[in-house]
This record gives C-alpha cells, structure tokens and sequence, in this order.
C-alpha cells in the first residue's frame, strides 16, 4: 500500500509540475467598435514577462479560440538583438472579444502566412526604397536618383514625395517587378499582366503622404533620403527607416520610421525632428496632379479624401491623422507643375505621426467614391479607438 500511495504521489507531483511547466497565458482582444476589423496585434515583452520568466521565447506559440496555432512576427524595434514585441493578426467582430492563448511548444512549427508584407533598398533601379502588403506598395527616392536627377540624368527623381503602385493581386510583386525592369524599364508602367502597374505621377508633389512646412502660401520641402534601414521585412509587417539632410529655412532634421501592416490600406509613418529654429507647423500633402480629382477635408474627424481618375479607373488617396493637432487643411491649386497638393497643416511637434494610404477600383476593394470614404472613416475610428489587449 505504501509503495502504491508513494508512487501515486510521485505521479502527482510530476503531472502538477508538467501543468505548471505548460501554465498558458490567455490574451482577450476586444473590438469596441460597430464594425468588424482585419488587425495585427502586438505585444510587448512586459506583457509578456509572465511567460517569458518561465519559458523560451523560441518557444512561444498563440493558439486562437478553435485551438489553432496562428503565424506569429517577433521585432527588434531599435536594434540591440533583442526582441521588443510578437504581433499576430486578428479577425474579430463588431463589439466582440476574441480569445487567444499564448503556450510553450518547441515542437510544433510557427504557421506560415500565405500572404505577406515586404520592403527593401532597390539598388538595381538606383536607390528606390519601396514596401508592400498584400493590398497596396509604396516606393520613395534616395541619394543616388538625387545626384542623378541634379546631374540631369533622364528617368531620375528629385523628390520626397511618395509613389504609390497599383496592385489587383495579393501576392507580392516588388522583385518581380523590378526584375522586368531590368530589360524593359517601362515593365511596371505597363498593366498586362494582370497584376496591376505604376501609372502614378510624383515629381515634385507630395505624391500620397509626403510632408513639408507651409509658409507664405509655398511648400518648403525636403530632397531625397539619404539613409535608410530596414528593421523588419514581414509577414505581418515590415518596418523601416529614412533619414533626411536638413531641409526648409529652419534646418529640419528628419528621422521617418514607416510601417505597413498585413490588411491594411495605410502606412503608418512616424517622423521625428530636430530643428535649428523652430518650424511653424509641419504639412502632410496630397498631390492633386492636374486639379480634375475631387478632394474632402474633414478636420473635425481627421481624415482627408482625393479622388481621382488615372488611366481607365480610379483611385481614392487620403490622410487619417489626430484631429487634435490640426491647425487647418486646403486643397491647394496652382498653375506651376506638381505644386497643387491637398495640404494637412499640422501643430509643430518632436514627433508627428500620421497615416497614408489609397485603394484602386481595379483591385475590387472598392467601387465608388464613397466606398473609398468608408475605409478613410474606419480608419480615423481605428486609430482613435485602438483594440483593447488584455494579457492574464
């Protein structure tokens, strides 16, 4: 009997030591919104100290509701080999808590994404930096297409404005493109193939979410990065960083860290600056191209609308900022090229942080107009109201 009840015992401990060991740590994810939201969730390495005390992170999984492992992204935001937060993606209703779980399983293999976001320097077409999601791709111009442009080489850009690609495919297409642009630099100027094209004008313009100072009716601006670093490719989002040299008579400094997550329509951009003498304010623009787009300022909300006609369709460009920074916006006509740009002007501050982003009609995310204006919305209302992450 003794032998039998120490044995029991022994099994007790060990099953009691192997629940502790495999302890989970449940996340809720709570949607106080009337619409429903495609989202990345991040967490950050205090939420996650409770686990981490006791276990690997090599070793960290998510489980949703229906038991399934989900892809999982970790980041090093600044660099120092150490990991800052783990993002996962979530799908939840209008006025809904999703659950999840987070649990040690050295076993079983991270999902991968089927989908991704991607970004890169492009040193094969001079020195673009372009990103993408499964939705949309930016690309802005760096130091060499600069020296080229001021040299006076055919093709160069001398702009910070930011291009927009029109995409009607979810997978990604940055190599792709740029490899047929290799022998045939008007591969990507060309829709053929299905998978959209680059028919977007920039210049001298803002493009869709370039910024600069507004004073005395004119756009003191910036030339082309002159660094840029990548911090993170995807899947579920990709991160990286421009530098500027000084620019505008108050010697702007600028550091731009830009962010595109898997689902969405908008880069997040966060600039931070530096000044020899303080700036009036900081203005986010629109281009306007040739004045035949209709543009919707809504300070009140802080979202900002173009529509416009490109080639055979449209497209919907817009800003989505903190209406409580928001000095005054206006939709600026000029007769000088690229010098007619929807304008977002903005309290000076350290650090200015606001979102870009556009959807084609081609791609069948939306139809009309107002389609476009629904998503602006949504977004002023997601950034407004964050999902609400608990983590016990």
């Amino acid at each position: 009997m003794n032998k039998i009840s120490i044995t029991g015992l022994s099994c007790a401990i060990v099953c009691i030591a192997a629940n502790f060991m495999n302890a989970q740590t449940s996340i809720q994810v709570k949607n106080t919104q009337n619409f429903s939201r495609n989202e990345i969730v991040s967490l950050s390495i205090s939420q996650l100290k409770g686990f981490l005390g006791k276990n690997k992170a090599e070793d960290l999984r998510i489980k949703d509701a229906q038991n399934n492992y989900v892809t999982i992204q970790w980041i090093d935001n600044d660099g120092d080999g150490k990991n800052d937060e783990v993002l996962f993606q979530t799908n939840i209703d209008a006025k809904k808590t999703n659950s999840y779980k987070i649990v040690a399983d050295s076993k079983t293999t991270i999902p991968e994404s089927k989908l991704t976001t991607y970004s890169r320097l492009v040193p094969e077409r001079v020195d673009d930096y372009t990103w993408e999601n499964d939705k949309i791709a930016f690309r802005v111009y760096g130091p060499k297409g600069q020296a080229e442009a001021l040299a006076g080489v055919k093709g160069s850009t001398l702009s910070s404005g930011v291009d927009i690609w029109f995409k009607r495919t979810e997978k990604s297409v940055i190599n792709e493109w740029y490899k047929g642009y290799l022998t045939d630099p008007m591969y990507y100027h060309k829709d053929t193939r299905g998978e959209g094209y680059d028919p977007y004008h920039v210049g001298d313009s803002r493009g869709t979410g370039g910024i600069g100072i507004w004073k005395d009716e004119k756009l003191q601006v910036s030339q082309n990065f002159i660094s840029s670093k990548t911090i993170t490719e995807g899947p579920l989002r990709t991160v990286f960083e421009l530098t500027y040299a000084p620019w505008s008579e108050f010697g702007v400094k600028e550091t731009k860290r830009i962010s595109l997550d898997l689902g969405s329509n908008f880069s997040k951009f966060e600039s931070i600056f530096e000044t020899e003498k303080p700036a009036p304010n900081y203005t986010i623009g629109i281009s306007l191209h040739k004045n035949e787009g209709e543009s919707k300022l809504n300070d009140k909300d802080g979202y900002y609308l173009h529509w416009e006609k490109i080639d055979d369709a449209f497209v919907g460009e817009g800003i989505v900022v903190n209406p409580k920074i928001v000095e005054k916006s206006v939709a600026f006509k000029s007769e000088t090229p690229d010098q007619s740009n929807l304008l977002v002007i903005t309290k000076p501050q350290k650090k200015l942080t606001y979102y870009a982003g556009f959807a084609w009609q081609k791609s069948g995310q939306i139809q009309t107009q107002k389609d476009w204006e629904n998503i602006l919305q949504k977004q002023s209302q997601i950034v407004a109201n964050p999902l609400l992450i608990t983590v016990k």
